[in-house]
């Protein structure tokens, strides 16, 4: 029974989340304030977070940050924020998918499986050794590495990177890398797949302004050189 940690200051939300999920032999943890939030991940297994981003000590997106920085456990975001940038930008610091409310709780449950899904998935079992080992992707491993330092990816940044190193030189447009890593059921904008790659040049380029691994092909979309 996979974990999920429910980070929402509205009890009654957390409480319908809480009782619909385990009613679908899933596990739960709430907290109110996302004050726990660091502790509850450290002390057990949490196979997904589900984080509303208007807590009432800290914020979504910080705590989102300060996950990211010790964890890659997928996290979808519950906000009311119904601005693009403000979906990109969550989608910048790391969560993996979004929830717009005011949500179904079907709803909640079809993306829960999607993400665990796309998380958990294995994509072929080879490891790629690009510039005489500066850059190693180990695929069966799930882990990347950079000068010999092992860099943290999310799980969609991880397949992203992969789909494109496997295809060396092929473009692939934003609504394909979509289509691969996040499914058909994706239900999102097809910029969303930029901030993934923003991330990804972030930890594995030397210069993520003047990349050298993944490219942009203006107007079509990005390649591994």
């Amino acid at each position: 029974m996979p974990n999920i940690l429910i980070v929402e200051d509205e009890k009654n939300i957390a409480d319908a989340l809480s009782a619909y999920l385990e009613s679908h032999e899933y596990r739960t943890i709430i907290d109110l304030s996302g004050l726990e939030a660091r502790h509850i991940i450290n002390r057990q297994k949490i196979d997904l977070i589900l984080l509303d981003l208007m807590l009432p000590e800290v914020s979504g997106e910080a705590l989102c940050k300060s996950i990211r920085a010790f964890s890659d456990v997928p996290i979808i975001m519950l906000t009311a924020k119904i601005d693009e940038s403000d979906i990109i930008n969550g989608l910048k610091i790391g969560a993996d998918d979004y929830i717009i409310k005011p949500f179904s709780l079907k709803q909640v449950l079809a993306r829960i499986e999607a993400v665990l899904r796309r998380s958990q998935g294995k994509i072929g079992n080879d490891a790629f050794y690009y510039d005489d080992g500066t850059l190693i992707i180990d695929e069966k491993g799930h882990e990347i590495y950079r000068d010999s330092v092992k860099i943290k990816l999310t799980p969609n940044e991880f397949k992203i990177l992969l789909i494109l190193a496997k295809s060396a030189n092929k473009v692939f447009t934003r609504d394909e890398l979509i289509e691969l890593v996040m499914g058909k059921d994706f239900e999102g904008y097809d910029r969303a797949v930029d901030s993934h790659i923003k991330n990804i040049r972030l930890k594995i380029e030397a210069d993520s302004k003047l990349p050298v691994y993944i490219t942009t092909v203006h107007g079509v979309g990005y390649k591994f050189k």
